[in-house]
């Protein structure tokens, strides 16, 4: 694959010369080595977005994000969980009874008491 050796400095992906009088060497052919070293070199970067990163990649993130982003994923799927009951309540109701309002309270007391445990353990407080 024969390519020149301006394309990665222009790419970014190969340092320039510290100084510019120093002629830069051209290569006549890049190795299957070398693209696989410089492609190691941009999936290591922070963002592939081809913009340089400030700062540090490794940022400490506090764990209540991640515990309230947890929550919010529990409580967001047991709402789904409600949504078929609500629409199909009336054609079940008229078969089942009041058996279909009993399983959805048992699945509304269990959601409660997850609620209530939180609570309790303060995981909905943000300070």
């Amino acid at each position: 694959m024969l390519m020149l050796s301006k394309l990665g400095t222009l790419t970014g992906m190969r340092p320039t010369r510290a100084t510019p009088t120093e002629p830069e060497p051209i290569d006549a052919a890049i190795t299957p080595e070398e693209v696989r070293r410089r492609a190691q070199i941009v999936k290591m970067a922070t963002y592939e977005s081809g913009m340089r990163a400030v700062g540090s990649r490794w940022t400490r993130f506090n764990f209540r994000y991640y515990y309230f982003a947890l929550l919010f994923v529990v409580f967001d799927v047991e709402t789904i969980f409600l949504y078929p009951w609500a629409v199909r309540y009336g054609v079940l109701s008229e078969t089942f009874g009041w058996i279909v309002l009993a399983e959805v309270l048992v699945f509304l007391a269990v959601v409660t008491l997850g609620y209530v445990y939180a609570w309790r353990k303060k995981a909905l407080e943000w300070v």
